[in-house]
Parts: structure tokens; sequence; C-alpha cells
């Protein structure tokens, strides 16, 4: 195994499950007659710039803020249903996480998420295959601070250059690699698989 890495962190939507906020959010504009791409990239900036993503308003003041700013229509129940039906766990991916938690490799969840983390986690138990849950709804700061890279390194007792990333978002994977962090921009199951092997994380062939 590569003994510069001793740390491993996921990305939830998008690498452990499948993409549910992005797809949620097309299908909500497609029924509201709206543009997919202009509704998601609004409500992407909203849950920010709201406060909701880094728990500093509640859900309900996020949804009416959507229902302002978009003319959507819905109730806070409706709406949500859209989106926390579409994280499906990758079974794949959780099996990864577990091998490598065998093998003494610290594993962590750094998350762009709300209080949702935590109802999925109450329905599929995903929070027990991992050491530490970075969600930035809990901790107040979400992965466009780049400082929140060196944050979580400093509570895992980890250097920069020890820890492994791994995110869909190209974006949150340079402001990894900008605090030295070692990085795999998550593209598919197998790419990952691939890329995991090829930097000597397992010494076998299986993930």
């Amino acid at each position: 195994m590569n003994k510069m890495i001793t740390s491993i962190l996921f990305d939830f939507g998008g690498v452990l499950a499948e993409e549910g906020f992005r797809e949620g959010l097309f299908a909500i504009g497609k029924k509201n007659g709206l543009e997919p791409e202009t509704f998601f990239g609004f409500v992407d900036d909203l849950i920010y710039d709201s406060g909701y993503l880094t728990g500093r308003t509640d859900e309900s003041h996020f949804w009416e803020s959507v229902r302002e700013g978009t003319g959507v229509i819905g109730s806070d129940s409706e709406l949500r249903k859209e989106i926390l039906g579409r994280f499906v766990l990758r079974s794949d991916m959780i099996s990864s996480v577990d091998l490598l938690r065998s093998r003494g490799v610290t594993v962590g969840l750094l998350s762009d998420q709300t209080n949702w983390l935590e109802e999925i986690d109450r329905k599929t138990a995903l929070f027990r295959h991992f050491d530490r849950i970075f969600n930035s709804y809990r901790i107040h700061k979400s992965k466009r601070d780049a400082s929140v890279f060196r944050d979580v390194c400093t509570v895992l007792g980890v250097k920069p250059e020890e820890m492994l990333f791994v995110d869909d978002n190209i974006e949150h994977i340079r402001r990894a690699q900008g605090q030295k962090l070692q990085t795999i921009h998550f593209k598919s199951v197998r790419d990952y698989e691939e890329k995991i092997r090829r930097i000597g994380i397992f010494d076998t062939d299986k993930v």
C-alpha cells in the first residue's frame, strides 16, 4: 500500500451515491417549465448564499427563497422528495470504503450537504462505514472555502500530503490540490478503481 497516504476523504453525492441534488433540481425545473441548467445554477448558488448549506438558516427558509426566486410550485416536502429519493448509494463504492478501512486507512466523508445527509444516514446507516463525518451543515464551512481541507487534516492529525480526496466536482478537486492534498477526480466507479490501484492504495487487484 502507498505509505504516503494514510487517510482518504470521500464526497457523497456523485461519488458514494448517485447525484441526487443536481438530478432532483433538473426534474423540478422541467416540471415547472424552466430551463434545467439555469434553474440548477440558480439554486446551487442559493443554497450556499442563503446559508442553508453551512447550517446558518433552515430548510423552510431555503425552499421559500427558491419559490420566490424562480416561481416553482410545490411544498417543502414535495420539493425535497425530488432530491432525496435520487441519492442512491453505490454499493461498489461503499465496499471500497470498507476495504480501505479494514486495511488501516482512515476514511472520512466530506460533503457539502445539509440536514438531508443525516436523514439519509437514518435510512441507510451510511455513517457507520466512516471514521469521521464532515458535513458542511455541521462544520459551518463548505468546500467552496479551500481552508476546509486544512481544517479536516488538522482534525484527523495528518499532513495534507498524506490525505487523498475523491470528488466529482473539478473545482473542489482544484481547491484541495491547492492545499497540497492528493486527489482523484471521480468520473465513474471503474475509473476510480483504476486510479486508486495506479497510485498504489491497494497491493492486490481486488478493490
